[in-house]
């Protein structure tokens, strides 16, 4: 190949530089991008647990069930432990996919009932939420 008179090629350093500012670029750039995408998948996770224990809250508020020993429920269920006041209840929504809940009502005086929703994704606990039920 002939050089044509004027032209130069670039030095093996420039392509070094050159490389070595993207890297310097691109890395802190991925890193944010990972982080966000991190931060988003644990929004959603706490959205939908706060959203399981608000439904799961308002179901038992609602409930006419009193019992003075009180009781205990999982969603999905464990072998026939539904709620004692609705055996028909034994599954979240598909959209809950991988989701548990733990349900607990726990007696304080007559008529007046600690409950307490605790949401697991995968086995691990995400949010547990605590309030009171007078029957």
């Amino acid at each position: 190949m002939r050089l044509v008179s004027g032209q130069k090629g670039q030095t093996l350093i420039e392509v070094l530089i050159a490389i070595a500012l993207l890297g310097m670029i691109a890395v802190p750039f991925l890193t944010a991008l990972s982080t966000s995408s991190r931060g988003i998948i644990i929004a959603d996770e706490k959205t939908t647990a706060e959203s399981l224990v608000r439904s799961e809250m308002e179901y038992v508020k609602n409930s006419s069930y009193y019992n003075s020993t009180g009781f205990s429920y999982e969603i999905p269920p464990t072998a026939d432990n539904p709620p004692p006041w609705d055996p028909s209840r034994t599954a979240l929504d598909d959209r809950y996919a991988g989701y548990s809940v733990n349900v607990t009502g726990v007696p304080i005086v007559q008529y007046l009932q600690n409950i307490t929703v605790e949401v697991y994704h995968w086995g691990e606990p995400v949010l547990t939420t605590s309030t009171y039920k007078i029957s």
